[in-house]
């Protein structure tokens, strides 16, 4: 049986790479965080890194 070759996947022009998502910068620890689906509608809003940060701020 032959072996197929995973070969190189290429991306459609229109498709986004992760690069492409916006960046914030947490409020309490400083590190940058990227955008997530579940902060769709509330990415304004958003201002900490993981609940963690929220907690402690």
């Amino acid at each position: 049986m032959a072996r197929r070759s995973s070969g190189p996947k290429f991306i459609t022009p229109g498709a986004r790479g992760k690069g492409a998502l916006p960046v914030k910068t947490c409020a309490r620890c400083g590190r940058p965080f990227e955008w997530r689906k579940k902060w769709e509608k509330v990415w304004e809003e958003v201002r900490f890194c993981s609940e963690k940060c929220r907690k402690t701020r």
